[in-house]
């Protein structure tokens, strides 16, 4: 380029004519900016190395096909060593057109309902969207690769590539034509997730072919992916004591077109969105529709949270009749009872988990909708609890769950595979397919987010848009030093470590780097919980120093906290030290705390003004509560799993907080807790590309030297004054 035109447009000349007139010249310094991109570009395309040592580049060149070919698969390397391809604008993307082998599926409704539902699939060649003749495409066919003269213009042609397109959606159609093709392969098909490689229902080339939906499934996945505008049955707002949210109204409507159609949901909304009345006020449509389900539905939750649903319906639902089915509320022999008459004219049975695994008539009976709370306690696949939840039987499933991806995809798998099962494959496909995707660059997860993207509805409170009147959440650090008597022990520990390291491996030395992880941690709260002497003398931690300031700051303004911890063991010494700084007791939570008592519990500390503390343990209380009386939230100690974190947090901040939340996650300096904080804050990749939370940290699998460099004591920030 050596002028601008008149209209400011760049003015090109020919290289050679270039060349020669700053060799002429003799301006060394413009002769090389010129030469330089060019020898960069011949260094990286044999071809153009062969011309340039011709002097073949420094004037116009006729080509052929082939060669013209060459050069354009080639652009992207000429464009990184600095040279400028100029191109026909009809060739988007820097490459000519190619023709497509396109497929439809779902142009008609489908026979039956569900994931197994049975749609239609066609297929054709086109161009342009125009199809192309038989004898158009046994020219492209009978070539090879390159470029093609087709309708008055060049067209790129791969006929490898298109041929292998075209078996695959040939056999594609012909299993249509014979057994009609699942909800669930049409959906792989869209995403273009190759979930189960070899299968008909692979994911196809997408740079030479492509799926689209036909007119009917475009319609249904427009409605799933915009539930507010889904043509349903309006939300059972009559018989509800409560009004809906614009959000929670399009919950309710997504959810229940999904059950129309025999689909699994995931409700996913951040925690103290309502969930809760989401599902009952779907609970209430489907009994006015039909007078009365036909069949009963069931709702599966953790113990903890029976009180609370059975609170709700109460409150928002009292025209739903439901029976809880645990040994808490029903003795045995009453359990025992239940049979069909006696279902006949319920309209939801609440259960536990763990009453699945001990009353085998509840994955016998055929239920009219299968709901699962608290969703992420079948993330392990294995658990008995997780298989037992997956033999529900029922028209339509749903999992309700603010952390659809708590440590790993294989959590959404598990998941998917209770509402949707063979969506994403078997768990060895899908194991394989993550790890296809993980090594993948460029949106790796996009097809795996397009797949399960109609089948999750995730909301986050943060959004506005969502919800406008709630209060802000802050998260602060409470950095705390340690006390002398927890340095020693601390230190102590680490010398332990390395001693022991350095002679174990295998499934031991897992087993050993746990028991030392916890060991820190115990050891940063205060040594009695290490060396259980029941001293408890909160001089001798860190932790509760800085407790004490901030439990002063609340109580002076008169405040609540919710206080969490994972370790049982802590909750009383936390309870009885806090009950001296507040001046009065506040209450516990705890995996031992009769399931008939938490209610109760949970209303006092919502309604007593003179309760102003409760010290709870993380996977007893960590979920499902709605404690909205707190402004503070106190991590004690660290779960090392932000979603985790974020799910006790929320017991606070949720629909109905009406002041301002306060979150302090203490973190001891110098610490195993502070270098681990730092790689969580990290360590955000795997949720922010697919959907939100964050992964756990792997870290038994460190080696010896990474794992004492990450334990090892800073003393220096430790004792600081």
């Amino acid at each position: 380029t050596h002028q601008r035109s008149s209209i400011g447009t760049a003015q090109h000349r020919v290289l050679g004519d270039a060349v020669r007139e700053y060799s002429e010249a003799k301006d060394r310094e413009k002769l090389l900016s010129l030469l330089v991109p060019v020898q960069r570009a011949a260094e990286q395309c044999a071809w153009l190395r062969k011309m340039v040592d011709a002097g073949e580049v420094f004037h116009p060149l006729r080509w052929t096909a082939e060669e013209a070919f060459r050069l354009l698969s080639d652009v992207p390397k000429l464009e990184r060593a600095g040279v400028i391809v100029r191109m026909p604008a009809s060739w988007r993307g820097s490459r000519p057109r190619r023709p497509q082998v396109t497929g439809t599926v779902g142009a008609r409704p489908p026979a039956g309902i569900g994931i197994d539902a049975l749609l239609d699939f066609s297929m054709a060649v086109t161009l342009d969207g125009t199809p192309l003749t038989s004898d158009e495409l046994d020219r492209i066919l009978a070539g090879t690769r390159g470029l093609a003269f087709i309708r008055g213009q060049w067209i790129e042609v791969d006929a490898d590539q298109l041929r292998r397109s075209l078996e695959r959606f040939t056999a594609t159609e012909h299993h249509a034509a014979e057994q009609g093709v699942s909800f669930a392969e049409a959906a792989r098909l869209l995403a273009g997730a190759d979930v189960a490689p070899g299968r008909s229902d692979g994911a196809p080339d997408r740079e030479w072919s492509h799926v689209d939906a036909g007119s009917w499934l475009k319609d249904i996945l427009r409605q799933l992916r915009n539930p507010t505008g889904a043509e349903t049955r309006p939300p059972g707002r009559a018989e509800l004591r409560g009004t809906l949210r614009p959000y929670q109204e399009a919950g309710v409507r997504w959810l229940d077109l999904l059950s129309q159609l025999g689909l699994g949901a995931c409700l996913a909304d951040d925690m103290g969105l309502g969930k809760t009345i989401q599902v009952l006020a779907l609970l209430l449509s489907h009994r006015r529709e039909s007078g009365r389900p036909h069949r009963p539905s069931i709702l599966v939750v953790p113990a903890s949270l029976v009180a609370n649903w059975q609170s709700e319906i109460e409150r928002f639902a009292p025209v739903l009749r439901s029976i809880i089915a645990h040994r808490s509320v029903l003795s045995a022999v009453d359990l025992g009872a239940i049979d069909a008459e006696r279902l006949a004219g319920v309209d939801l049975v609440i259960t536990t988990y763990g009453s699945l695994l001990r009353m085998p008539w509840l994955t016998e009976t055929q239920w009219h909708l299968a709901i699962l709370d608290e969703a992420q306690a079948i993330k392990n696949p294995g658990a008995r609890q997780t298989r037992a939840a997956k033999r529900l039987t029922a028209r339509s499933r749903i999992a309700l769950t603010g952390t659809p991806v708590e440590n790993s995809l294989t959590d959404l798998w598990s998941i998917f595979d209770f509402i949707n099962p063979g969506l994403l494959g078997s768990a060895k496909q899908f194991n394989g397919y993550a790890k296809r995707m993980a090594g993948g660059q460029d949106n790796p997860y996009g097809a795996l987010r397009d797949l399960v993207r109609p089948y999750i509805l995730r909301r986050l409170k943060t959004d506005r848009t969502v919800i406008a009147d709630l209060p802000e959440k802050t998260e602060v650090k409470a950095y705390c030093q340690l006390g002398r008597t927890q340095a020693a022990l601390y230190q102590q520990a680490v010398s332990e470590l390395q001693q022991q390291i350095a002679v174990t491996d295998g499934i031991r030395r897992r087993g050993l780097v746990l028991a030392f992880l916890m060991r820190f941690k115990q050891i940063c709260n205060h040594p009695s919980q290490w060396l259980k002497d029941d001293s408890w003398d909160p001089a001798d931690s860190g932790k509760f120093a800085r407790l004490r300031e901030i439990a002063d700051v609340i109580a002076a303004k008169q405040e609540k906290a919710l206080v969490f911890t994972q370790f049982r063991e802590m909750t009383s010494p936390l309870a009885a030290f806090l009950a001296g700084v507040f001046g009065r007791p506040g209450l516990l939570l705890h995996g031992q705390v009769d399931v008939k008592k938490r209610k109760d519990l949970v209303r006092r500390f919502q309604d007593d003004e003179m309760v102003p503390f409760l010290v709870v343990s993380l996977k007893a209380g960590g979920s499902g509560l709605n404690l909205t009386a707190a402004s503070h939230v106190i991590h004690f100690d660290r779960w090392w799993n932000p979603a985790v974190e974020n799910q006790a947090t929320d017991r606070a901040f949720r629909i109905g907080q009406a002041k301002n939340v306060l979150v302090h996650k203490f973190v001891c300096r110098g610490t195993v807790e502070e270098k681990i904080d730092r790689l969580i804050e990290s360590k955000t990749r795997l949720s922010s590309e697919l959907l939100e939370g964050s992964a756990e940290l792997n870290l038994s699998e460190l080696n010896d030297d990474e794992l004492i460099r990450l334990v090892s004591l800073d003393i220096n920030a430790a004792l600081q004054e």
